[in-house]
Parts: structure tokens; sequence; C-alpha cells
């Protein structure tokens, strides 16, 4: 169908209430019933090294089926109830497919973070109480399988460690070097250590056990925090559903290809993409295991592109950014639309992008939280560039003034608050202590609105736009980081009185982490030796500052808080001038102010004769807003 405007999105709702809908309840259900459509058509391909002649693995629905099935019987059989939970840490490749799936068939499946350190895998493996964890045996280049140890030795409740071994991915000579460097993995836990393939191999092509009757918790995300211990998020059935159908109603058909370069833990990749192959029956496609940060995948995309004849391109504007790097050296024409979430796009990113490969770039919004789905620029429609686009079929979004709980006006900036399907209402977070204030509930509509942090407003057109964020979180690339760890890093320091961490502009990654330092009286010290003491502290590579600095005085409130604003109006002005400096712009930001519409605008005045096309070059590339200054000349 055309989706191109407002009356579109509610033309869908205006056919029937969601509850009404005629859709499976389940994950299996799902499953069955594309598979039982579609069965000889290829479900989903998986490439272990990026050049576009590499081995190739595909499944065709019906296989995906029974080898989910096969999954989830044997995760029954390791004592996997409808409660109980499969953790997985895995990079992509089609095993992780089928442990997400049959993990939420059998109980409840736990994607986490490879990235994350082992005692943070450790913390939410006790939080969620997991009984198995599916995990990469020892391999080269990475140390999954070694953190997974150490995890699971933190975690007694783990019984069973499923391992799932690369090397059937490779042929030639690889095949036999691997074996021969293959890394040690000493066991210190006292989990049962089987094998992935080995294992399914010996169960039942058919579901060995009643499917749930109805909905369900099915999926836990951690969100936030790539230091800290993350929070947990819980999804039913009905959300993941809903998420996909959202896919398959308004984008994809079992004609098309999507490739999906992005990691099977996030959301993004498992409950849109994945669910919106399954609603519709399109074909995915995960190249390499790291996906955009796979060796050669870079260098190699558009020919994987050509390759799979991709319909759909999922990305983010890191890879955007790097892909704009390199030639387009393929035939793309079977490319039809890009879909771009996860982190602000740049106005500049955005229109090379789409001059260079000639595709419609639909940014879009969606948060753990709510499953993820929220809004996106119509694909048939108008493309408002920095707008976030129109709430989907059945979401809900309204902007709270955080102060009189009251809606905001057309174009006044509040906290976006969400009522969806996705959203489970009271009860997001395994912690209940965590979902207090989550929520907000009026008299008239007992729906549960999600606060999400965020700040942001809705036009006259009825377009979403974020604006910046309630909470403090830095967004590196789509990670989330709380500032509130580099903080606690930095005040073990003897020499640091006060400390406040904020995201800084960054041309690449959208922010990185900064933060500004106050010594205690009559303590000297310097940025570098500061800088070290908190490379040794911060645990996640991601987190460390990328800029450290020390202030007489941090701003503060009346009331002694560190007052971030005004030390986030000093990164961008910092950041946005060296920018300018280094691309040789007779100009400079001399203030940045708070706009109504548009947040943190930084006001720049001429030096010298630069013109509106210097300064693009120069900061297009950057998320925040810019315009002249009133006194230029």
């Amino acid at each position: 169908m055309i989706y191109a405007t407002a009356a579109d999105r509610d033309a869908i709702e205006h056919e029937l209430p969601w509850a009404e809908r005629d859709l499976p309840k389940t994950t299996f259900g799902l499953l069955s019933l594309t598979a039982g459509k579609f069965g000889s058509r290829d479900a989903v391909s998986f490439q272990l090294l990026a050049a576009p002649t590499s081995k190739k693995e595909t499944l065709t629905w019906s296989e995906l089926l029974a080898k989910t099935c096969q999954t989830a019987n044997l995760f029954r059989s390791l004592g996997v109830g409808e409660g109980d939970v499969v953790a997985y840490m895995l990079p992509n490749c089609n095993e992780t497919v089928l442990t997400y799936l049959g993990g939420q068939i059998a109980g409840i499946v736990n994607p986490i973070n490879p990235l994350l350190e082992a005692e943070q895998i450790a913390s939410i493996l006790r939080e969620t109480k997991a009984k198995v964890l599916v995990t990469l045996r020892a391999f080269p280049k990475t140390d999954v399988s070694q953190k997974a140890a150490k995890a699971v030795a933190l975690a007694p409740e783990v019984k069973t460690v499923v391992e799932v071994d690369l090397l059937r991915y490779m042929s030639g000579v690889k095949s036999l070097i691997v074996p021969l460097i293959r890394p040690k993995n000493p066991i210190t836990h006292q989990a049962r250590v089987i094998n992935f393939n080995a294992e399914i191999a010996k169960q039942p092509k058919t579901l060995g056990f009643a499917d749930s009757k109805g909905d369900r918790v099915a999926c836990y995300f951690h969100t936030g925090g790539t230091t800290g211990m993350p929070k947990v998020a819980q999804h039913l059935y009905s959300g993941i559903i809903y998420n996909g159908w959202l896919g398959h109603r308004l984008l994809f058909t079992e004609k098309d290809t999507m490739i999906c370069p992005l990691p099977m833990f996030h959301v993004f990749a498992a409950i849109v993409c994945m669910g919106a192959s399954i609603s519709s029956g399109a074909h995915i496609v995960f190249p390499t295991p790291q996906g955009y940060r796979g060796d050669g995948v870079m260098d190699n995309f558009w020919k994987l592109i050509e390759r799979y004849k991709v319909t759909f391109l999922i990305t983010v504007p890191t890879a955007m950014s790097a892909l704009m790097q390199r030639p387009v050296n393929a035939d793309i024409s079977t490319l039809k639309l890009a879909f771009c979430g996860s982190a602000p796009l740049p106005v500049e990113l955005y229109k090379r992008f789409e001059k260079a490969a000639g595709v419609t770039i639909c940014e879009g919004y969606g948060l753990t939280e709510a499953t993820c789905l929220v809004s996106i620029n119509p694909p048939d429609g108008e493309k408002k560039i920095g707008s976030v686009g129109l709430p989907f079929p059945y979401t809900r979004v309204r902007i709270i003034n955080p102060n009189t709980k009251m809606d905001c006006a057309t174009d006044e900036v509040g906290e976006i608050c969400i009522s969806s399907p996705g959203v489970y209402g009271g009860r997001t977070y395994t912690e209940a202590d965590k979902n207090a204030d989550l929520f907000y509930r009026w008299p008239e509509n007992e729906a549960h609105f999600l606060r999400t942090g965020d700040l942001g407003r809705i036009d006259g057109d009825g377009y979403l736009w974020i604006t910046g964020r309630a909470k403090d979180l830095i967004i590196r690339g789509g990670h989330n980081i709380d500032p509130a760890e580099i903080e606690e890093a930095m005040a073990a320091h003897p020499a640091v009185a006060f400390a406040g961490a904020i995201g800084q502009p960054d041309a690449h990654s959208g922010e990185v982490a900064c933060v500004y330092v106050e010594l205690v009286k009559g303590v000297t010290i310097s940025d570098a030796e500061l800088m070290q003491f908190a490379k040794e502290q911060i645990q996640e590579r991601a987190a460390h500052p990328k800029h450290l600095e020390i202030m007489a005085d941090l701003p503060k409130t009346a009331v002694g808080k560190i007052f971030k604003p005004d030390l986030r109006r000093m990164a961008i002005k910092r950041v946005y001038n060296a920018a300018l400096a280094n691309a040789d712009v007779a100009a400079e930001v001399v203030e940045v102010i708070e706009d109504k519409k548009r947040g943190l605008v930084a006001r720049i005045a001429k030096t010298g004769t630069s013109t509106d096309e210097d300064v693009v070059k120069a900061l297009g590339a950057y998320t925040r807003p810019w315009e002249w200054a009133k006194a230029s000349v």
C-alpha cells in the first residue's frame, strides 16, 4: 500500500482496532504461518567473510522453521520452561537467529552484548536467572568465549553452556589453519558444555511440546549502559508481533531482500528487522559475524548488495558515513530504500548518501523500552530531514511538560511519551522499582504512556522532532553510555572534587564522551594524568572520554548540582570552532543558544569572507544545528 501521510496511518487504524486484528499470538505461530506460505523461498543468509564470492549459507523458510523447532526442543530438554531464560552472547550467524527464535518459543530469550565486560554479563545472567547460555567456541580474533567463561563462573544458575563453532562456515586452507591457532579457553565454571549443531541434530524437526496458549514475556533485552550494570527490559509476544507487522504492512513483501549488518543483540536487528522478515517472508541477509564492523564489509558492501539483489538497506549514521568514503562500485539498482535509526542523522550526510546511492532514506525512531518502533518518515511521503517522521499506526505520542504534566502545544518542546502495543505498561523492566516513575497515566486515558527521557516536539503536520534528552545518556553510534559511570570513576581520584560527563558532538559517532573536572582546592594535576586514570578506571572503551578539561569551577545550580547545559554549550563551541579552523573557514562560534524548536544551536560569526557553503562543508557531519549570528558582517 501507499504510506505517505498521517491520513494513510489513520486509515489503517480505522480498519479495526489493533486487538481485533487476526494475527498469530506467538512467535511459533507466526513463523509457522510464513513457512506455510513461502516454504521454498530464501529466509535467512549468512556469510562468515565479506567478499562477494565468499561461502554463504542460506536457509529457506521451511528449513528455518525445522531448525528453529530443533533448537527450541533442545532448550526444553535442558530444563527451559516458559518462564525460564536462554541467554545468548553471540556475533551474527545463522545459529544466532535459531537461538533468538528457539529461545523465545521454549522460554524467554535474552540477547547480551558481547562488548560488555564479564562482570556486566554476569550481572545480567544473575538478574534474569538464565539457565542456559549460548555462546561461541573459542575462535581466532574474538574473546567472546573467554568472556563467557568468566561470566558463567560468576553466575552459578547457568547450568549449560551451548557452544557455536564458526569453523563450519570456513572452507579451503583457512579451515585447516583455524584448529591450529584456536585460542585456549580455560574453564573455571561448573556448567556443562555442549555443541550447538551436534545437539540440535538429535532433536525432532517439529515442535516436541505444546506452544504457548497466548501472550507472555518472550524476550529480555538489556538497555542502556555500555558502562555500569544495565537494566533489563521485558518484551511480550504481542509487542514483538506488532513490530514485525508494521514492517510487513508498510514496507516488505516476500519478494524483498533486506541486508542487516547490525548486531542481533539489539532490538533494531532482532525485533524490527528479523520480525519484519518473519512477518512478510522477506529474505534477510547478515554479512559477517560483526556486520558493519567486520573485516572488509565496508569495502565490499555495494557488491554484497549486488550479490543478494538487496531491496532494503538497514543502516545507522556511522555506517553511512563510512560508506560515503568508498565509491559505489557495483550494480545496486535493486535497492529501493534505506531505513536509518539508532542515532540522529546529520542533514549533510543524508543528502550525500541519497545522491551517491540513488536511494531514499527513511529516518525513524524507536527505543528498547517500547519494544522498539515509534515513528518513521513515511516511505512514500514527505521526508522532513532532521525529523523522525510520523508515529506508526496504533502508536500515540504525547509531548508532556514535565512540570505541569500537561500536553505541550504544537512545536513546543517537552518530554516524548509513548503508548503503543509495544509498551508493556507498568512492567517494562524486570526490576519493579525501576518502573516506579517510568509512566504517565491520565484519568481520561487508562493507557500507560512510557516516559522516554527524550525531549522533542510535534510540528503542525504531526511529524516528531527530537531536540535533546531529559536524561543524560551519551549516545555514541547508537550505544548508550551512562555519564554517571564516568563521573563516579573520576570522583575516585583524590585530586577530583567534581566531575561532569556529557556527550560532545562527533562527526562520525554522533556523540563521544567528554568530561569536565573541578579539582580539590590547592591540588594540581595534569589533564594527561587524569585522562590515563579515566582509561584505567572505566572498563568499557566506548566510554573513555575523548576530551578531558580541568576547570577552576564547574557551572552549578543554586542547589549545587552540576549544570550540564553549560557544559554542552562549551563542548559544541569548542568542537565546532576546531572543525571550522581545520577546514580553513573564516568564521567562529560566538555563542550557543537554546532554541525552542531545535534545542542547542551554535551561532556563528564571520571573521572573513566565509559562505554558507563553507560552513556546511565544515559542520555538515554534525547533528547540532547552526545559524549566522545577527552581528555577522
